[in-house]
């Protein structure tokens, strides 16, 4: 009997292991030490089975205890499952408790941010468990965006894990004018994890590798080395470092602590079922986002939860080859995809400027208003559109190709400021020319010429009026020092936006120059 005993509750051990990340031993080591996996400094288990790959052997309750043998029953819910992997050593200070009275007093608060999680918690979790991490790092963009994949900072970091552009590109983040996997949730936590494990692999402590993701690793280095040279401690908690940083794990911290004891804190967690939210979905043409929505039965909204990196009207199948769809709308799209015989699937196309050129002439190159292509491309005020850009424009309905994956993958958006420029009346010095106006106020002999209906070659009076079109800022010093010109004569403006001077003259006579 006590042999069929020992042999059950290995195998209780072994399934159990089938579904989480394992550490085999060979039969005949020593298991009665703590698991491996359990976090330095901290006496809770990390609650790693122990699989073993050599014949069943029978084992005591006092060794069964003391390798923290796990139910064969599932985790009851998603919080449940995380709770079983943590593994990280506890901090508790003052700052954790400042945290966690602050959290606890706005259950609001709480509520949203863990109801927006449930999207994405799963596949954070399961991330984590398969590469043997602990799964206090998925309450990491509780922190970072309160788990929102749209989240921008100040700084210009961006999605649930807010990465800064250059990190993100480090890790093969794109980021073009057709998408920002920034935001993209699969992307992104693949990134996310790779640069955590990356951390902790320089630093060989979670706390410092947080440290480090928060301030930079180069930060964390120095301030580690400055220790060393004073002979003081390296520790998260001895470091100097900004506030912001100071409290980052505290804040971690906190939000595992309310996790681990919701009641502790009169707080009360929504459920999140211990199932996958989302599965992913191949598509092989380019589609609207709001027909990718209809066809999958989900609101607009839910569709761009789940698709945050998908910033434009149109997802291009060369660059964003599959969508992420809640789990039970991923038939339903298909077979509505399949079956969709009412058009295009995409309305819209992408465009690449020849030359560099204003809003308004890229508008009506692509037949749109001024105010929609600047719209849909998120275009600001008072900008030129570079050569080689890449815009989004309607697509006719004879065109049948798709955006090809060069352009889908590079398409890039290049603005530069548009120079406003003022018309200015300045008078002509002795033995003055076309040439000599042109180098003095640095530009075209031809726009001078044009400006004043001479020839490139023509001299002018002393004290004859010429005209130049000249940036607003330099417009007015310029008039009033030449040759004792009245101030008054550098009043006739230009309208910022205009696509033609005012004066009957050219077109190589605008009054805009480009930069």
């Amino acid at each position: 009997m006590k042999l069929m005993h020992a042999a059950a509750l290995a195998a209780a051990v072994a399934l159990t292991g089938c579904a989480n990340t394992s550490v085999q031993h060979t039969p005949g080591e020593n298991t009665s030490q703590a698991p491996a996996g359990s976090a330095p400094g901290n006496d809770t288990p990390s609650h790693k089975p122990i699989v073993y790959n050599g014949p069943l052997r029978p084992i005591t309750a006092q060794q069964a205890s003391n390798m923290g043998v796990f139910s064969a029953s599932a985790p009851a819910d998603l919080w449940d499952r995380i709770r079983r992997g943590f593994a990280m050593p506890d901090l508790d200070n003052d700052l954790v408790h400042d945290r966690e009275q602050w959290y606890a007093t706005r259950p609001d608060y709480i509520q949203r941010m863990t109801e927006r999680s449930s999207k994405y918690l799963f596949h954070v979790v399961e991330e984590l468990e398969v590469r043997g991490m602990p799964t206090e790092l998925a309450l990491l963009p509780f922190i970072e965006s309160a788990f929102n994949p749209q989240a921008v900072s100040s700084a210009k970091a961006a999605g649930m894990w807010q990465f800064m552009p250059a990190t993100g590109s480090d890790f093969q983040l794109k980021q073009n004018m057709f998408r920002d996997d920034r935001r993209d949730v699969i992307a992104s936590t693949r990134a996310a994890l790779d640069y955590l494990q990356r951390l902790y692999g320089m630093f060989g402590d979670w706390q410092l590798a947080l440290a480090a993701y928060n301030w930079g690793e180069g930060s964390v280095s120095r301030a580690i080395a400055r220790n060393q040279k004073l002979g003081l401690g390296t520790s998260y908690s001895e470091l100097n470092m900004p506030n912001e940083t100071r409290y980052y794990v505290p804040k971690l911290q906190a939000v595992k602590n309310i996790v681990a004891n919701p009641a502790a804190f009169g707080t009360e967690l929504p459920p999140i079922e211990n199932h996958p939210y989302f599965q992913t979905v191949e598509i092989n043409r380019d589609i609207d986002v709001a027909l990718a929505a209809r066809l999958a039965d989900v609101r607009i909204e839910d569709f761009r939860a789940l698709n945050p990196a998908a910033h434009r009207p149109v997802i291009l199948a060369a660059g964003t080859p599959q969508i992420l769809l809640p789990w039970d709308n991923a038939r339903i799209f298909q077979r509505n995809f399949d079956a969709y015989k009412d058009g295009q699937y995409a309305s819209w196309t992408a465009w690449t400027a020849p030359t560099t050129m204003t809003v308004a002439q890229a508008a009506q190159r692509v037949s749109m208003s001024e105010a929609a292509l600047r719209s849909t491309n998120a275009i600001p005020p008072r900008m030129l559109i570079k050569a080689g850009s890449t815009l989004i424009v309607p697509r006719s309905a004879k065109m049948d190709a798709d955006v090809p994956g060069e352009v889908a993958d590079n398409g890039r958006l290049a603005l530069a400021p548009e120079i406003v420029t003022r018309r200015t009346v300045v008078k002509a010095g002795k033995r003055e020319s076309v040439a000599s106006v042109a180098r003095r106020y640095r530009v075209s002999p031809a726009n001078v010429a044009s400006w004043n209906d001479v020839k490139p070659t023509a001299w002018f009076r002393h004290g004859e009026q010429v005209v130049v079109y000249l940036p607003v800022q330099a417009a007015a010093p310029a008039a009033r020092a030449t040759r004792g010109a009245p101030a008054h004569r550098a009043t006739a403006k230009v309208p910022a936006r205009a696509t033609k001077q005012t004066a009957s003259r050219p077109a190589a006579a605008s009054p805009k120059k480009k930069r």
